[in-house]
């Protein structure tokens, strides 16, 4: 299946979030040839100590953007607590106090709905342990663009509710072990680049 080249990599996580986006971005080189956006579900607090953890954890740069930041290969965004994080057509990070969205803020949906319209076939989208159904009309959106989409095996997931209810749209198209996504997004990414 050759969807041409991936341009950007959009995770969605919940409960038990923080640890699996640990384990897969530890694992990714600083090289990482695309910009990946991560939107975990956050009590609201004054600033993001997220964005600070993930830096000590992986060897690409983590950034908590601010409003119109630019968009840069190689650097991992992290959606602020408080804020839904949008990709803008004019390749930057939007932000937005909008409602919440699944009774969230950030929403998972409201960033992979962005990933999708800007991005389109170039966009791989990953759907974390959680618990509610976030993410998962984003997934939708998101394999009807022509993107890849990925759930973690809801076995291994701290909380299976978020990767059941993306599973069962039937817009998944692989269902991977926190172990194996990491290398996935690799082979994807690294592969991809050089056709």
């Amino acid at each position: 299946m050759n969807r041409g080249c991936i341009q950007a990599v959009v995770i969605g996580a919940s409960w038990g979030g923080v640890h699996a986006a640990m384990r897969i971005l530890a694992g990714l080189p600083a090289t990482f040839p695309v910009p990946i956006f991560l939107a975990q579900h956050q009590r609201y607090e004054l600033e993001s100590r997220l964005a600070m953890v993930l830096s000590s954890r992986t060897a690409m740069r983590v950034l908590a953007p601010q409003d119109k930041e630019p968009i840069a290969p190689s650097v991992i965004y992290v959606a602020p607590p408080g804020y839904h994080m949008l990709i803008d057509s004019s390749d930057s990070v939007a932000l937005s106090c909008h409602w919440p969205v699944n009774y969230s803020r950030p929403s998972i949906d409201e960033l992979f709905y962005s990933a999708g319209h800007v991005y389109g076939a170039a966009t791989l989208a990953v759907l974390l342990t959680g618990a509610n159904e976030d993410g998962a009309e984003g997934i939708r959106y998101i394999q009807q663009r022509g993107g890849i989409t990925v759930a973690q095996d809801p076995a291994t997931s701290e909380a299976p509710a978020m990767p059941e209810a993306a599973i069962r749209t039937g817009c998944v198209d692989h269902i991977l072990s926190l172990d194996e996504i990491g290398t996935f997004l690799q082979q994807q990414v690294f592969c991809r680049e050089k056709k």
